[in-house]
């Protein structure tokens, strides 16, 4: 099996493995899965969800090496990112993980602030799991610029780390937490040099995106579904913005942090029609923007834990036919400087272009 159908799969089917490897539990993106080196790509592999109990492929450990086996046939040979970074502590004695974590093969990835406005309200995204791992103990509430300067000058030293994630939950602000980002970058950026990629929800004044230019490199405004029947449903709060607010403040990212720079998630299985998957995968790309396609990914805790991804069968069709758009349009996560895209690990998209 060529390696991107293989991580198509992966992404849609998940893995058993050792209890020691099963990954990250929750958080603002695609949690309870673990990261797979496998060939040139990586892969964010379900590892927690229930329907993993169900995947024909599963990890064996032998002769010092782990292998992918898919219904007890060798597939190929894994690797892990390893982060030396994430077994210190501050000086307070606040462990690096706790902070910042390892994403991917090569990216810092933190959620800035850990919680969201949303959360205890009817208007909280279904498939969130941002204020789980505060609760189970596994970050903290808010990382202040300093302590990510910190975190970040390690990676940098000792894991090579070549570019940076920044999340935040919605703030009650005007601003939507992008100040406390703003902050963030800048002192990341003053300590390490690092690319920095930012995600936020559109503030209303788009002129607040202007703050980000002169310390970030690219942004992620995410939509997560065209569907606004679906958007109601799963994520009521954006469904409160129009997208026409979307369209400008995309508009307006591209004209600060150019074509390639700007990404928007869309999540596969909300119960949406592939049209929407690909008629909104092309406006973004014709505006310059990256549509970062990805299965549902169902976390233990969230609202949507019993759901299942999206099949194989169904995804593969659909990154090939928008890579296909962006082969068009010139959008590329090749060009891409930092963030989930130049990552890859949460979608096939980037191995099918």
């Amino acid at each position: 099996m060529e390696t991107r159908a293989l991580k198509v799969e992966l992404l849609s089917l998940g893995a058993r493995v050792p209890v020691r490897i099963k990954g990250r539990k929750a958080g603002a993106g695609p949690a309870a899965g673990g990261m797979f080196i496998i060939g040139d790509t990586v892969a964010n592999v379900a590892t927690q969800s229930w329907f993993v109990a169900q995947s024909p492929y599963h990890l064996a450990f032998a002769h010092g090496r782990y292998r992918l086996m898919k219904n007890g046939e060798f597939v190929t040979e894994v690797r892990f990112p390893t982060a030396k970074f994430q077994t210190l502590k501050t000086a307070e004695g606040i462990p690096y993980y706790k902070i910042a974590l390892l994403h991917g093969m090569d990216c810092l990835a933190t959620t800035t602030i850990q919680t969201c406005v949303y959360w205890n309200t009817p208007l909280r995204c279904r498939f969130c799991a941002i204020e789980l791992s505060l609760q189970s103990g596994a970050t903290i509430a808010k990382k202040t610029p300093e302590q990510l300067a910190e975190v970040a000058r390690a990676a940098k030293l000792l894991d090579q780390v070549t570019h940076v994630t920044l999340t935040t939950g919605t703030t009650a602000t005007p601003d939507k937490g992008i100040e406390h980002l703003v902050t963030v970058a800048r002192a990341i950026k003053t300590a390490t040099g690092l690319p920095i990629h930012v995600q936020f929800e559109p503030p209303k004044d788009l002129t607040i995106i202007d703050r980000l230019a002169d310390t970030v490199d690219t942004v992620g405004i995410h939509v997560e579904s065209f569907d606004r029947t679906v958007q109601s449903a799963i994520t009521p709060c954006k469904a409160n913005i129009p997208l026409e607010q979307y369209i400008e403040a995309w508009k307006r990212s591209v004209s600060i942090f150019g074509e390639s720079q700007v990404s928007s998630f869309v999540i596969a299985g909300l119960g949406e029609h592939d049209e929407s998957i690909i008629e909104g995968s092309r406006l973004l790309a014709e505006l310059g923007v990256y549509p970062f396609i990805v299965p549902l990914r169902p976390i233990g805790g969230s609202m949507l834990e019993h759901k299942r991804p999206p099949s194989p069968e169904r995804m593969r069709p659909l990154f090939e036919t928008v890579a296909d758009i962006l082969r068009e349009t010139g959008v590329s996560w090749q060009k891409c400087k930092a963030g989930c895209v130049k990552c890859r690990a949460c979608s096939a998209l980037p191995d099918y272009e």
